[in-house]
């Protein structure tokens, strides 16, 4: 299939090649690709061609994909994509401008996620998730290669490769296969010092196959050479040789081995002469390394995304796990772009822009450059050490922009004269030995990078090696290390691991200040974490109430409150979503903001963290960045949508003032009916039986359809399923004993309870007749599920009759009446919900506790209250109309049918009357004003 496609764009390329004119030829050429090339069925209409927008006039989009949400501004073959071009307004605009203004004038539901331009022989692709990378640039000619690099036009889940995630991604591969030839080879492969040595050996070879494809080395084929100019047995000693005079400086060397003369002096603690165990060379290694690596060009690889790729070739936890792994650069951009790189990059653009002399403004750069280099970053949870270089990067790119417009037509004096960001401004801290030998490889490689793009900017070489040592990358426990000193906290027997390889751990220098300190700490849920964890949470945060309940990330957030509480030090950290939501909100936050002072200036809502792998893992996070001080302007972002500016981000992450809602064991408002879990079985299953058990246990025995009841749990509420039970309340053991099914299920329910471990089961064996745990209404009662789909508008609740037995997976209101349920099922109560309840994943877990007993009810008058129960009534009416469709189905935000929509919203508007709010009122107002009565009730 790929080989045919490869086929088919390489002659659609040949076709085209210097042909394109936007008004005759745009709709064919898009069609034939879309079609032809990429398997689009009926490609003439899945892309729309002139679709209307309005701006101050009329105008019309070239091309636009529903399906893929993809904006594409077609030029002719003669037009430059990267310049501005007069619009019929009188601006000045790029293509992409151009598109971009129509992109933002677009309905919600139509924003596209990408925009194209093209001009027949070139494609910039625009991810508009990652405003603020450079377009991914795609040549016509090169369409047989990397025709891969389009999927993403016809199909909405592919997953679409950067160049440079490609190439990272295929170097990951061939790490592995070196990594396993190589392991072969050791005596004692499990041996965890042999690991280590495999480790390093394999971060050294790698090295060198960069250093020769970046021009590191005296030829681009030096180090394959220097293999191949040995005989298989004699290879093992000539590596070893060649480290050790990459460690050695050129004056200090074997002057007659002509063979090392290609290799310049590396430094920088990666071929230090301690010895590690290097196995004999064989066949199948050299191959893998002549015939697979040397071939491959080391030099374009992404050191972000390879360094974890790396680490996870190298780490045989990750191995085990079968796919490699690597956080997206777009995603670490999530949070360094609102952290600082977003207002360092407005301040250089300020000073260029800026209406004064060239000296001036070159000063002014200088003293911009100056900042640069003297800002001090702390990753406490450095993995690979992906944030940490991409930030290098980001600093680095930007500092080029200065040195271009510094040295404008001068010739430059030397890297230190003119290159002042360094990566010793970076700090890292990793438990994990691979990733740290990894993390400051990849520092290297970035630092290699980035002076390659200096290069080219002043117009003459600059010596990048020897390596600048980065020591600040250290080993051990971050939890029981002080930030401030990169060393053992005074108070803690944690002593840091003897460092082998890589120099020292950290340097000595008194304690370091740091501007930011950002990571993605992590992910272990409460409830996940073994007891050195849970004895770590309790060190960081003391014995106070609950402290159990808090996820293990925490940690990082009190130790980094701590560390920055007086200072003009900012903090971000990405995060499992559960730290904003549900109970962990009054533990942590009230000890972040209460008695720590911290300020939420920027965070992003829940989002899915995808882990970019062969796995594709994602985790639901949320990304909080913090101070000790307020920001006038605060940015709260949906994943989707341009930041709100708002005054205050609460714990919850909403534009309201900090409320903390806590488990309530009665309602907040009077007269609101009390709401209870299901009834708990504690049976082992022996008294659930499927509805073909029913059928035939009726059958045979008449007499037990008066025990046999449907039971409703989440599952069988939602999506309509048959499943009943035996519900024994009121037997006598006479009946039991005459009938053989009961007194076989009853004596199951005995056995089960007896044998458990514990203590509260054991005790429910004394009457195995009956449920463990019992709430059963008399009367109608309203049905909650306890874990319901992010996915609906609305929750799914309902009411029922006594002979259904509800389980622990639904939550029962008895006693409530149409007005309960209409607020219960309002916009306004799926609001309150979703900001406070915790979450399964991104499933809603609604916790009465919670949620229910904290919801501040309205207070309508009996018009009000009369329309309420209006529309509930409307709510319940429609849905008999579809007696044979779930829950699933009704409240699915796609299938839900429009009549019951419509009764939603009369209901929805009808509460919000009750309320006082405007009927045009957001969720964000809606939760913000729920929250100031809830903070009114509560005082």
């Amino acid at each position: 299939m790929a080989a045919k496609q490869s086929q088919q764009a390489k002659e659609f390329a040949i076709y085209w090649q210097g042909k394109g004119d936007e008004k005759q030829e745009t709709s064919r050429f898009w069609i034939q690709l879309l079609g032809e090339v990429l398997g689009a069925q009926d490609p003439s209409s899945f892309i729309e061609f002139e679709k209307k927008v309005k701006l101050a006039h009329t105008s019309y989009i070239d091309a636009y994909i529903p399906k893929t949400k993809v904006l594409i501004e077609q030029k002719s073959s003669d037009i430059d994509l990267h310049k501005e071009y007069q619009q019929s307004d009188g601006k000045m605009l790029t293509p992409y401008q151009q598109a971009k203004r129509y992109a933002d004038e677009m309905p919600y539901s139509t924003k596209p996620r990408w925009i194209v331009v093209c001009n027949f022989q070139e494609f910039l692709v625009y991810d508009l998730e990652r405003p603020h990378t450079d377009p991914e640039q795609i040549f016509l000619k090169d369409f047989e290669k990397e025709i891969y690099r389009l999927r993403f036009l016809i199909d909405e889940n592919a997953q679409r490769l950067t160049r440079e995630e490609e190439i990272s991604l295929k170097a990951g591969e061939l790490v592995g296969k070196l990594y396993d030839a190589l392991q072969k080879q050791y005596i004692n492969p499990d041996d965890p010092k042999s690991l280590l040595s495999l480790n390093v050996l394999c971060v050294r070879i790698v090295f060198c196959l960069y250093a020769e494809d970046a021009g590191l080395f005296a030829t681009r084929t030096s180090f394959e050479d220097y293999i191949r100019s040995f005989n298989l047995d004699d290879l093992r000693d000539g590596m070893i040789k060649l480290f050790k005079a990459l460690n050695t400086q050129i004056k200090d060397r074997d002057k007659y081995d002509k063979k090392l003369i290609p290799f310049p002096y590396a430094d920088g603690g990666l071929f230090m002469t301690e010895y590690i165990e290097i196995p004999n060379f064989t066949q199948e290694i050299v191959d893998v390394l002549v015939n697979y690596c040397a071939p491959f060009d080391w030099s374009e690889i992404s050191p972000t995304i390879f360094g974890a790729l790396f680490e996870s070739t190298l780490n045989p936890e990750t191995r085990a796990k079968n796919g490699m792994h690597y956080t997206s650069i777009a995603n670490i951009h999530k949070l360094i772009d609102p952290l600082f790189m977003d207002e360092l990059t407005e301040e250089y653009n300020d000073i260029v822009n800026e209406r004064c002399s060239i000296t001036a403004k070159k000063q002014k750069l200088f003293a911009f450059q100056h900042k640069l280099a003297n800002l001090k970053f702390l990753d406490p949870a450095c993995g690979s050490g992906n944030f940490l270089t991409e930030t290098y990067l980001s600093l680095r790119r930007l500092e080029n922009k200065v040195i271009a417009f510094i040295n404008d037509g001068e010739r430059a004096i030397g890297y230190n004269e003119f290159i002042c960001v360094k990566i010793s401004q970076f700090y890292g801290i990793e438990i994990n030995d691979f990733a740290v030998t990894v993390a400051k490889t990849a520092l290297w490689i970035a630092e290699s990078q980035m002076t390659i793009e200096t290069e080219k900017i002043l117009g003459h070489n600059i010596n990048f090696l020897p390596l600048k040592s980065n020591s600040n990358i250290i080993e051990g426990n971050a939890l029981c290390i002080n930030w401030k000193t990169l060393k053992p906290e005074a108070d803690s027997l944690y002593t840091m691991p003897d460092t082998l390889f890589f120099g020292a751990m950290a340097d000595n220098s008194p304690e370091k200040h740091y501007d930011y300190i950002i990571g993605n700490p992590p992910f272990v849920g409460a409830r996940m974490m073994n007891t050195e964890q849970k004895s770590e949470l309790v060190s960081i945060f003391g014995n106070i109430a609950d402290v159990q309940d808090l996820d293990y990330v925490t940690c990082w957030y009190k130790k980094a409150a701590q560390l920055i509480k007086g200072t003009r030090t900012e903090a971000a950290f990405v995060s499992t979503n559960s730290i904003c939501q549900g109970s962990q909100v009054p533990i942590l936050w009230s000890v972040m903001i209460k008695q720590l002072g911290v300020k939420i200036n920027f965070a992003y809502r829940t989002f899915k963290w995808i882990s970019e792998s062969t796995e594709m893992a994602a985790v639901h996070c949320v990304i909080v960045g913090f101070a000790n001080f307020d920001k006038e302007e605060k940015l709260l972002f949906d994943s989707e949508s341009k930041p709100q500016r708002v005054k205050n981000i609460s714990p919850y992450l909403t534009d309201s003032q900090n409320v903390y809602v806590e488990a309530r064991k009665d309602v907040l408002c009077p007269g609101i009916p009390k709401i209870n879990m299901g009834n708990m079985a504690r049976d082992g299953g022996h008294f659930f039986i499927s509805s073909d058990e029913k059928d035939k246990i009726i059958k045979k025995y008449p007499s037990l359809k008066k025990w046999i009841h449907p039971v409703i749990g989440a599952e069988e509420f939602i999506n309509n399923k048959k499943r009943y039970c035996f519900w024994l309340n009121g037997i006598t053991p006479e009946e039991v004993k005459a009938n053989k099914i009961l007194h076989e299920r009853v004596d199951a329910v005995k056995k089960f309870r007896i044998s458990s471990n514990a203590k509260t089961t054991r005790g429910y064996a004394k009457n195995p007749y009956i449920w463990a745990q019992i709430v059963q209404p008399d009367t109608d009662f309203i049905v909650i599920p306890v874990v319901s789909s992010e996915r609906r508008p609305y929750v799914p609740i309902g009411f029922l009759t006594p002979d259904h037995i509800p389980t622990t997976q639904v939550q029962i209101i008895p006693g409530a009446n149409m007005f309960h349920f209409g607020v219960l099922t309002s916009s306004t109560h799926m609001a309150w919900m979703r900001y406070v309840c915790g979450r399964l994943e991104m499933r809603y877990r609604y916790s009465k506790e919670i949620v229910y007993n904290n919801f501040p009810w309205c207070q309508p008058s009996e018009k009000q209250m009369n329309n309420i129960i209006k529309t509930s009534k409307k709510i319940l009416d429609v849905r008999k109309k579809y007696p044979e469709s779930s829950f699933a189905a009704l409240y699915d935000d796609v299938l839900m049918p429009p009549d019951l929509r419509k009764a939603h919203y009369d209901n929805d508007l009808a509460v919000i009357e009750a309320y006082g709010w405007n009927k045009d009122i957001t969720e964000d107002e809606i939760v913000t004003h729920l929250f100031e009565l809830y903070e009114k009730l509560t005082k």
